[in-house]
């Protein structure tokens, strides 16, 4: 980071604040977000009222790591298409996720002004059963869900929530040609993340297969957990865009709809360097793919070591990924608790480019076991985790410590 120390005062004053633990249930009225401020000072590289262009816009400047700084910017800047729930968690405005909709339930939601989208590929490769709704008649977020739960009180509603990337987005940057890292054969493996620039000489071995836009649209974030996921080697890269370009993204039916085709291809093991709120509908998705026999692996965060847990990292079964430093130290603003199973290097380049977040440290572990399976297949969760138990070298407490997890995996 260029500015560690505003980095550091930023956690506390987050630390001091205080945040509501998301649950996964119909959320009633949206509160205000605490309005997050630096004594004398102005976030760095952020123009309150400038519009966004992509996703990377979010992941400028030193302060950018901070989970709450992205969601404060989405809403000064996109006030049309981005609301918050009632725990600070961004949403798309307007849009909600159903389940259990009966047809007479869709008609009484259509007629309370409701656009019902038809069902995403999703449901027939995952059983489930969710539809997003529109509101047609613009009403606030806490409004519109009440007419819902009103319209089909036998249904159950959530929000569309975002996820926004656990890392600096500039990390491109300072990446560099990677030759082939090993001998090894060529492995296929999943990322879930913003678009990927397959001219990006870290990339120039591996095969890319994209998924989710009409178009290629690289993010510097997407492209970075990219290469160190491939690791310069000849792998086949399943890469899910969920922005296409867009500043506004992430959503929670996109990153569903991202694991049903991962699902489709066989992809065993998945990277998720994304962080969000637990929503009923992806905790769902995510059991479904457990079932199945895929291995995920997911960045815990950088709200720092006092947050609430983030998801899809926190869900039960996912392979939650801690940051060290390049003295395995852990970095003071990742997550901390239960969901931390491993720990890796969050940290890309090195001195006053130096990058981090636990997006980074991802998919040095999503590699690792992406070597240990193939295919999916019945219970591989637990057991890639328990091989790669054997591997990781402990660094905190004996046995699993909150900040390290198991201990720390390296390339």
């Amino acid at each position: 980071m260029r500015r560690p120390s505003a980095v550091f005062v930023l956690l506390l004053a987050i630390a001091s604040i205080g945040v509501a633990p998301a649950q996964a249930q119909v959320l009633g009225p949206v509160q205000g977000l605490p309005n997050v401020q630096l004594p004398g000072a102005r976030l760095p590289g952020l123009d309150p009222v400038a519009p966004l262009h992509s996703v990377d816009d979010l992941l400028r400047g030193p302060l950018a790591l901070t989970r709450k700084v992205q969601i404060e910017t989405l809403r000064r800047r996109e006030p049309r298409r981005v609301d918050i729930d009632p725990h600070g968690a961004p949403v798309l405005r307007g849009e909600f996720l159903a389940t259990g909709l009966s047809t007479a339930q869709r008609d009484a939601v259509q007629a309370a002004g409701f656009v019902v989208d038809r069902e995403t590929p999703a449901d027939a490769t995952l059983g489930l059963d969710f539809v997003v709704l529109h509101d047609t008649r613009n009403r606030r977020t806490s409004r519109a869900l009440r007419a819902l739960q009103r319209a089909a009180p036998g249904a159950a509603f959530t929000y569309q929530h975002l996820y926004l990337p656990a890392g600096e987005g500039d990390a491109a940057r300072v990446a560099t040609a990677a030759a082939p890292s090993s001998v090894a054969p060529s492995q296929r493996v999943g990322l879930i993340d913003g678009g990927v620039d397959p001219g990006d000489p870290a990339l120039a071995h591996a095969r890319i297969e994209r998924h989710g836009c009409t178009t290629a649209n690289p993010s510097r974030h997407g492209t970075a957990v990219a290469a160190r996921l491939v690791a310069g080697d000849a792998d086949t890269l399943y890469a899910a865009d969920l922005w296409c370009g867009d500043a506004v993204g992430g959503a929670t039916s996109k990153l569903v709809e991202a694991l049903a085709w991962m699902a489709r291809e066989h992809v065993a093991v998945i990277n998720i360097s994304l962080v969000g709120p637990d929503n009923p509908v992806l905790a769902r998705a995510v059991q479904a793919m457990i079932a199945r026999g895929h291995v995920l692996v997911s960045a815990v965060g950088n709200d720092g070591p006092a947050a609430p847990p983030l998801y899809p990292a926190a869900y039960p079964d996912v392979i939650g990924v801690s940051g060290v430093d390049a003295h395995d130290r852990v970095l003071p603003e990742a997550g901390s608790g239960e969901q931390v199973d491993f720990c890796a290097s969050g940290v890309v380049g090195s001195g006053r480019n130096a990058l981090r977040g636990t997006s980074f440290a991802a998919p040095i572990v999503a590699r690792k076991a992406a070597r240990l399976l193939e295919a999916p297949r019945t219970g591989a969760a637990a057991q890639v985790q328990q091989q790669l138990i054997g591997e990781a070298r402990p660094l905190g407490a004996r046995g699993r410590d909150p900040r390290y997890g198991y201990g720390l995996l390296s390339p």
